[in-house]
């Protein structure tokens, strides 16, 4: 996975409070104030309380949730994906829901509830 141009690797990523945690380790950019996850293929999960853009080139087998930020996923998500203020594209199907408050929600087959303040749906097939 790439942050801010910077190479990690692991499978679960938590964003809380400005900190970025793969796996239990502290990753943090020193000095950013705007975090961008690229995931260049599959992992767990995702949680992050204040981000850009999180994008997964692959799947993700237990969802995203995410504060802020848009997030795109070429592959499939097992599981729900949530953000408050964000766009939500998948190429893939999703198990679970799709909520956002305010963005497009841009997705193939959703297993659960679609549902957006303000924003459009739109089902890719």
């Amino acid at each position: 996975m790439i942050i801010n141009g910077v190479r990690y690797t692991g499978n679960n990523i938590c964003i809380t409070n400005g900190k970025v945690i793969i796996d239990g380790k502290n990753c943090t950019p020193e000095n950013e104030k705007i975090i961008n996850i690229t995931v260049e293929g599959s992992l767990e999960k995702i949680e992050a309380d204040n981000c850009n853009k999180i994008e997964v080139k692959g799947d993700v087998t237990r969802g995203i949730k995410t504060m802020s930020g848009d997030v795109e996923v070429s592959g499939k998500v097992d599981g729900d994906i949530s953000t408050q203020s964000g766009d939500v594209e998948c190429g893939g199907d999703i198990s679970g829901g799709v909520k956002t408050m305010s963005g497009d929600v841009k997705c193939d087959t959703i297993g659960g509830s679609v549902s957006t303040m303000s924003g459009d749906i739109k089902n890719r097939k």
